[in-house]
């Protein structure tokens, strides 16, 4: 008998029989003789425990008396369904019962010692409610549904979870009021409709053991295991669209429940079509494995370890079932697919594909680690659940493809989030017409009237850098082979020896002079084409064998050329590329504060930005030249992070590379179009277009009448048009230098004409190289604050 009652109820519970008591009375006055002398015999033998009743308060009572409760019982117990019916007296809504049936008896049993009956996501607040929804219900004639589906997980002796439905028979049980019972109107019941959650307003209206509750209840089980598996499982596949697709940690046992294998194990693969192979889904839970892919991310289907699996599943669309794999294995060409689950300890598995409109999707694996569990019957209830599965592979294939396309955006095609409204409002423009067609002509997306800011940081003479390791490494080639051939065997043909050693000095020679621009192809064809045949055909000494097996080791494994020289360069473009863009990404984020702003930056030699900002960009926010103003004053600030940044690097590099850097400073507003060939912003117009042409010319220019660059090392050049241009600049300029950013000396000087610009003048400065300087964001008030 279990006795686990909630602390509080509206009822003061009475277990009585007085209903069927009552019925045994009117039995035993009856003329017929069988069921008389049975009613009269068993009303004669309750006779001395008058509390049956009355009402049994003292539960001890009915444990004492459990053969003659059995009894009084026994026309709702009958024996001949006691091994069939899981069935108990009970209290509804409470963890009491008593005299099971024999099913549940053993039910109980195989439970073990330590399980606790108890409802499953019953707590006090749902029983106080509902019992007080019996009164209403039962007392004032109210019709209130707050039934919902009950249950009880039980485990089985295999530790399986079972779960069962609970059913209630009231007949047996009678609703009294006390004096502590309050009346209830009807504007009472109306409140409490409205407060399910407000408890103290209920136990106000229906306080504590204000009721009685005399009788018993039924209560009726219902194994319904396999239907609440698959509502579980749909549950958890099914889930909103915003959440993420995850396999619960219960997901193995719903599939246990189903099939009732205490030891099934559950697996999952995902078929790429496009590259014919199968992959291990990138669930963030990890909760799922695959006895197909134990250790690879994926599998080429073309892989002979797979044999009669790929016709079963990929040809036919039907399920592999094995239910003896060391059977299996006997039949020729099974072996090795066999040895492959047998070493996973799988003696019996189910391989089902997941098809959607004909495609296969995947495939769900079931396996055991016992023979015959998993058979060609057992494997019918998949088609309960593979419904379910369907649906949620194809939303992780969704979902898949929606975040590659992501990422592709986001590296390589990003549309920026300041102007990403523009797009949106067009694309829903297309869903919104009423028949939306493929020739449907979009609108370019064009932004009128914006500012641009353009500035670069850029890697000094990197053209010449690159050409002379290049020129590096090929003399490097050059030496090597050089010395091995010093080294031939005597023996070998000396002309043709002799021959190659002249051609390799005359080639070394050529790199004394400027590089052209087919010199390292013209070398690389000779020394594959001419060299390494007489290499690895020609003996040579110990000393040379060592020289050639150095050789051959110093070759790039891609180009087949020395690399070591052009390595250390690239790797220190790369590192000062990087962490000059960090610098400038992490800005951006507390730049598009000042006012949202298109920004897009490229990595080349070095790294070079482009802001427009303009009221057509951000309609929602009323624009101001101030905006403006920060923002250039904000560009400055950045480059002479970026220039600290490279100066904190430079002696850690593996190759010395000096930056320069560069402000263009463009006053007049002007147009961008998205190019949608290009997918790319660009000037529109050809007058906005004199922007773009200066752009793309004056980093390489110099001063006028000089053959010195306008931009040096350390320093940031600022290139303007118009005097107002300069007044601004130089306000920045000295406001850094007072924040100790910039050195004191301003060089200023024209611009040499370039061809279809002139007019063109720059400002240069120094950036402080010492790592105390106080980086902090200046906005362009503080200018004005520190002017006035």
């Amino acid at each position: 008998m279990t006795t686990n009652f909630f602390k509080e109820s509206p009822f003061k519970t009475l277990i009585s029989f007085h209903k069927l008591i009552e019925t045994l009375e009117q039995i035993a006055g009856t003329d017929v003789d069988y069921r008389s002398n049975y009613a009269k015999a068993l009303l004669a033998e309750i006779a001395p425990f008058p509390e049956f009743r009355t009402g049994i308060e003292n539960l001890n009572l009915i444990q004492e008396n459990e053969t003659l409760i059995k009894h009084l019982l026994a026309d709702l117990f009958p024996t001949a369904l006691t091994n069939n019916e899981i069935k108990a007296v009970t209290i509804p809504f409470q963890n009491f019962t008593f005299n099971y049936s024999d099913r549940f008896k053993k039910i109980i049993n195989n439970a073990g010692s330590q399980f606790d009956m108890a409802i499953r996501d019953f707590d006090e607040h749902h029983f106080y409610i509902m019992s007080c929804t019996l009164i209403l219900n039962e007392f004032y004639g109210q019709k209130i549904d707050f039934s919902k589906p009950l249950f009880y997980d039980i485990p089985n002796k295999e530790g399986i979870m079972n779960q069962y439905r609970i059913l209630y028979n009231g007949d047996f049980i009678e609703i009294i009021p006390t004096k502590k019972a309050p009346e209830i109107s009807q504007d009472d019941i109306d409140l409490l409709m409205d407060n399910y959650d407000n408890i103290a307003l209920w136990k106000e209206k229906f306080p504590v053991e204000s009721w009685i509750l005399k009788g018993f209840g039924i209560l009726i089980l219902f194994d319904s295991t396999t239907e609440s598996a698959i509502s579980k499982l749909k549950g958890n596949l099914l889930k909103p669209d915003k959440e993420p697709i995850t396999f619960y940690e219960n997901f193995e046992s719903i599939f246990r429940s189903i099939f009732k294998i205490a030891d099934l194990r559950i697996g999952l693969v995902f078929y790429n079509e496009e590259e014919e192979k199968f992959v291990k889904p990138s669930f963030s839970d990890h909760s799922i494995n695959s006895f197909i892919l134990p250790i690879e991310e994926e599998v080429d289907c073309k892989n002979t370890l797979l044999g009669c699996f790929i016709e079963n599943i990929l040809k036919n669309q039907k399920p592999l079932i094995i239910s003896n794999v060391e059977k299996f294995a006997l039949i020729a060409g099974n072996e090795k697919f066999a040895k492959h689950l047998l070493e996973q300890n799988v003696h019996s598995c189910i391989f089902a594909p997941i098809i959607s409109n004909g495609s296969i999707l995947g495939v769900l694996e079931l396996v055991s680690s016992s023979p015959r569990e998993l058979n060609s019957i057992n494997a019918s209830k998949l088609d309960l659940v593979l419904p379910f599965l369907i649906d949620t592979t194809e939303r992780y294939n969704t979902d898949m493809q929606n975040k590659v396309e992501a990422v592709i955006q986001r590296e390589y095609t990003s549309i920026h989030p300041s102007v990403y409204w523009k797009f949106k409002k067009e694309a829903l423009k297309y869903f919104q017409t009423s028949n939306p067609i493929k020739d449907y002509i979009f609108k370019e997306i064009v932004f009128k009237e914006v500012y641009p800011l353009y500035g670069q940081i850029d890697i000094k003479g990197s053209s010449d850098l690159r050409n002379e390791t290049v020129k590096e490494d090929l003399k490097n080639q050059l030496n090597a082979l050089l010395q091995i051939f010093k080294n031939q065997n005597s023996n070998a043909n000396l002309v043709l020896l002799e021959q190659r050693k002249f051609e390799l000095q005359s080639l070394y020679k050529q790199l004394e002079s400027p590089l052209k621009a087919d010199t390292e192809q013209q070398i690389q064809l000779y020394i594959e084409n001419e060299i390494h045949p007489i290499l690895k055909n020609t003996q040579t000494n110990s000393d040379g064998e060592v020289l050639e097996k150095k050789y051959f080791e110093s070759l790039d494994e891609k180009t087949g050329m020395f690399y070591q020289s052009r390595k250390k360069f690239d790797n220190a473009l790369s590192i000062i590329n990087k962490k000059l863009a960090a610098v400038l990404d992490k800005k951006q984020i507390e730049a598009q504060n000042i006012y949202p702003h298109y920004f897009e930056r490229f990595k080349t030699d070095g790294v070079e930005h482009n802001l427009y900002i303009g009221a057509s960009i951000t309609p929602a926010k009323t624009f101001d030249t101030m905006y403006l103003h920060n923002l250039r004053l904000w560009q400055l600030q950045t480059l002479c992070e970026m220039e600290l940044k490279h100066h904190q690097l430079k002696s850690s590099l593996p190759y010395e590379l000096d930056v320069t850097s560069l402000i263009l400073v463009f006053s007049s507003p002007i147009s961008i179009r998205f190019r949608m060939d290009e997918k790319r912003f660009d000037v529109d117009g050809t007058y906005n277009a004199r922007y773009e042409v200066v752009k793309k010319r004056i980093d390489k220019a110099n001063i006028k009448e000089t053959k010195e660059r306008i931009t040096e090392k350390e320093k940031i050049t600022i290139v303007y048009s118009h005097n107002a241009e300069k007044t601004e600049y130089l306000n920045y300029i000295k406001f850094l230098q007072f924040k100790k950013i910039l050195e004191p000396t301003i060089e200023q000087f024209e611009v040499e004409e370039l061809q279809g610009v002139s007019g063109l003048n720059a400002i240069r400065v120094k950036v402080k190289n010492d790592d105390r300087i106080n980086l902090k964001n200046y906005s362009y008030q503080d200018l004005l604050d520190e002017l006035n």
